[in-house]
């Protein structure tokens, strides 16, 4: 993977957790900067490891699926590029616009669980470059720090930009998603 496939792939996964974020962002009054870079390091650290543990799987199966692993990344991708557009589209409830409360901290298992729950995606993905030449500590790195960065972003912007915004970076990063996975498609059948 290109320097930029690999910039490209850190942010779009960190998609999901900005936009975690910019929901706790809002539901916190007037977070501050270590409050933001606290709930920022949580979703990193677990968006950065679960590439590893998904590639090690990966790994695993890689020399049974060899012929079949550049259709197993684009399928991968593109489902999860898609499940993230699908997100982005549908309309948040009600309670979800509008916090009943408004905490000045979350507890950082609240936060870690939300982190688990975001990373998924990235597990996905791991499995996927485990059949790609990349560099995977680089990789996850990026990631990591990718999500670090945007889920912090999140958090101080959340007061004042709400759901919505993060309903299109998730949409966004489903687009990126999906577009990596063509490019890697066509780049093995010869076609790119």
């Amino acid at each position: 993977m290109t320097l930029l496939s690999t910039t490209l792939l850190a942010f779009s996964m960190s998609t999901d957790a900005f936009a975690a974020a910019i929901g706790k962002g809002a539901a916190v009054d007037h977070p501050r900067f270590r409050e933001a870079l606290r709930t920022g390091l949580i979703f990193g650290v677990v968006e950065g490891l679960t590439p590893l543990i998904g590639w090690a799987l990966g790994i695993g199966a890689s020399r049974y699926i060899a012929a079949w692993d550049h259709w197993i990344v684009f399928v991968l991708l593109f489902a999860l590029g898609a499940r993230m557009i699908r997100a982005g589209l549908e309309t948040p409830d009600a309670d979800e616009e509008a916090p009943a409360a408004t905490p000045g901290r979350h507890a950082w298992w609240l936060i870690a669980a939300t982190a688990v729950i975001t990373s998924i995606d990235a597990l996905t993905v791991g499995i996927g470059l485990a059949f790609m030449e990349v560099n995977i500590l680089l990789t996850s790195l990026a990631i990591g720090a990718a999500t670090t960065l945007m889920a912090t972003l999140g958090v101080m912007l959340g007061r004042r930009l709400g759901v919505m915004i993060g309903q299109r970076a998730e949409m966004l990063g489903g687009v990126v998603l999906i577009g990596i996975g063509t490019a890697i498609l066509t780049e093995h059948l010869g076609l790119w």
